[in-house]
């Protein structure tokens, strides 16, 4: 009982690690894979000597090939189709044009500064052409960057995993058979794999669906778990039929599991979810454990300069090539070459070629394992820790993402889409009620007829894209649960809502903002602006003066005479939040109302009154309304 005593401990103590680890990155915010390797290296051999992970014999491959296939799946499953095609000429390259320049390039690097054979350093290229989704989604879920670098990243992540491992083994194959390979056979290979694997994945990806549409006698539990044996049955099969096209199968498979309509299609997806971060976090503990330091030490210089000359040559030299012509700004560009770091996929294929290498009498296999982990610890360290700072210097983070979903298609809420879309942003109302939604229509609006709480139609709106997400029927209690929903579900930069300035103690630590002014009478508002008895008025808040101007507003407001809708700082419109601290430079464009001329007149120094002269109040002019038949209805 004693070998079974000792896995048993093992696992439990790996799992406990992984968790905490993960806990631990999130609450220091930096990204979880840093404390997994740092947790796995101290438990192991060369730590603590807790864990083992050759206790685990053929298991621990075994574990590995399921949790790989899981990740992969559920990242194939989070990719969305209608944002690969923005970016799909870029994707194609990264994954063809870019491996190949990966793979030469990092061959070159090993060979002339790590000191490698051409062939072991063309194996060690191999293994890091691929990206970790792993790594890569939670990194982004912290930093959270703009959603086209967004998708670029984590569907390069997913997608390049497939043939980054595909490549790796007829590289080993090549090397297995002393370099006698033809080339021609190396690239049918590479073809055939990936097609068998995108034949099996399509295919059971869309038996999955259409089963899941039918299975209504099912319960969710029940079936997220057949989603998971179905997964499991077609890498298998897929491996048997051909090894290692079972990887692009289950990408494949959750690209069309995606793109098929399931219901409750976001639940399955937060059960993979979690599933992936217990396979990441047991998989990292168990492969840094078997590493040993002393194969990295022994590596000497050469390796790190290897490992940068990655990260900044050969990584941005790829970028630049396979993204030009893009659109996507130098910025953008900059960032994504930055952002390559490596994860469980190479990790776990290093650790399984280095035995493989071992069997055949073969050196050099615990070296390229080293170099890999040495690469995967670098590049994760040093990118997942100053990510964030650099997202920031470029501009490229997701509080710049623009548009809006606005939830209620009242006069005001039309009148701030047309705003949005008179500046070329995208906007999309939902609303429920028949005759609301005729009139956006009307005003050549895109609009939905439906509930704000149904997050198919969030999605279909484009929320996951959207920079703002703006709740304001006609009931403040409403708005505020509909924005506590869109804030869980996708969690945009902005979430606002017209509620009574304390709806309950949750306000306090909620991400919802109130939006515009506190205790809005949007009754009201709406009222005047069906009467015409409002006008629509910009101002640039400048020094000198600034404080005089923010107080004179105030009162304006306070007074309820004046409500301001959008803020422009920085080239960025954004929705205004009920007591926003405003800057000189922020340009407001604000809704009076003003059923006589009156208050305008004082306003733009027409009229002066009680102790304000001319130069101190604010600069304010009046401004059209946007055309109803502004927007083209795309």
């Amino acid at each position: 009982m004693e070998a079974p005593f000792d896995i048993t401990v093992l696992m439990v103590i790996t799992v406990m690690a992984g968790i905490g680890a993960q806990v631990l990155g999130k609450y220091l915010k930096v990204p979880g894979i840093v404390f997994l390797l740092l947790f796995g290296i101290l438990l192991g051999p060369d730590g603590l000597s807790l864990v083992h992970p050759q206790l685990l014999g053929d298991g621990l491959e075994v574990i590995v090939s399921l949790s790989v296939a899981l990740i992969l799946f559920e990242g194939g499953l989070n990719l969305q189709v209608r944002d690969l095609t923005k970016i799909s000429g870029s994707l194609r390259n990264l994954v063809t044009i870019g491996a190949i320049i990966t793979l030469i390039g990092g061959a070159i690097a090993a060979h002339f500064l790590a000191q490698f054979s051409w062939q072991l350093a063309f194996l060690y290229a191999s293994l890091v052409v691929v990206t970790g989704p792993t790594v890569i989604g939670p990194l982004l879920k912290q930093v959270q960057v703009d959603r086209q670098v967004a998708t670029l990243l984590e569907s390069e992540g997913v997608l390049i995993d497939p043939v980054g491992a595909i490549i790796a083994v007829l590289v080993l194959d090549v090397v297995l058979n002393g370099g006698d390979a033809d080339p021609q056979k190396l690239l049918t290979g590479l073809v055939i794999r990936l097609g068998i694997g995108t034949a099996i994945g399509a295919s059971a990806g869309w038996a999955l669906g259409q089963f899941l549409k039918q299975a209504d006698i099912l319960s969710e539990e029940l079936k997220n778990l057949v989603v998971l044996a179905g997964l499991w049955g077609l890498y298998g099969f897929a491996q048997y039929i051909r090894d290692e096209s079972g990887l692009m199968a289950t990408v494949v498979a959750g690209l069309v599991l995606s793109a098929a309509n399931v219901p409750e299609l976001r639940n399955l997806r937060r059960f993979k979810g979690q599933l992936t971060v217990l396979a990441v976090s047991v998989l990292f503990i168990l492969l840094a454990a078997d590493l040993s330091l002393a194969s990295i030490v022994a590596l000497g210089w050469g390796s790190l300069f290897t490992v940068l000359a990655l990260m900044f040559l050969v990584r941005p030299l790829s970028i630049w090539i396979c993204t030009h012509g893009s659109g996507l700004n130098w910025r953008q560009k900059l960032f994504v070459s930055w952002i390559g770091p490596k994860g469980i996929v190479s990790a776990s294929v290093a650790s399984l070629f280095a035995i493989l290498l071992t069997q055949d009498q073969i050196s050099g296999g615990e070296s390229i394992k080293a170099l890999v982990f040495l690469t995967i610890m670098i590049t994760v360290v040093m990118q997942g820790l100053t990510a964030q700072l650099v997202a920031s210097l470029l501009q490229v983070t997701a509080t710049g993402r623009q548009g809006a979903v606005i939830v209620g298609s009242n006069p005001l809420a039309r009148l701030i889409a047309r705003l949005f879309q008179e500046r070329s942003e995208s906007v999309v109302l939902i609303d429920t009620n028949a005759a609301a939604v005729k009139e956006a229509e009307n005003e050549n609006l895109r609009v939905f007829l439906s509930s704000g709480m149904d997050t198919q139609v969030l999605e279909e709106a484009g929320l996951e894209s959207m920079g703002t997400f703006l709740a304001m029927t006609k009931n403040g209690e409403v708005n505020f649960v509909l924005a506590q929903r869109a804030a869980e579900e996708f969690d945009p930069p902005r979430v606002l809502a017209v509620f009574p300035k304390n709806p309950d103690s949750k306000s306090k630590s909620s991400k919802v903002q109130p939006a515009l002014t506190f205790d809005l009478p949007l009754k009201n508002w709406n009222q005047y602006l069906d009467e015409g008895q409002v006008k629509l008025v910009e101002t640039v808040l400048q020094d000198p003066g600034f404080a005089f101007q923010q107080t004179y507003l105030q009162a304006l407001i306070d007074a309820g005479k004046l409500v301001p809708l959008l803020l422009e700082r920085q080239n960025m419109l954004q929705v205004v939040r009920a007591g926003q601290p405003w800057q000189p430079g922020d340009r407001l464009i604000c809704l009076i109302h003003d059923p006589k001329p009156k208050l305008l007149n004082k306003l733009s120094g027409g009229t002066t009154t009680t102790r304000l002269t001319l130069s101190q109040l604010p600069t304010v002019k009046e401004v059209p309304m946007p055309s109803a038949a502004y927007a083209d209805g795309s």
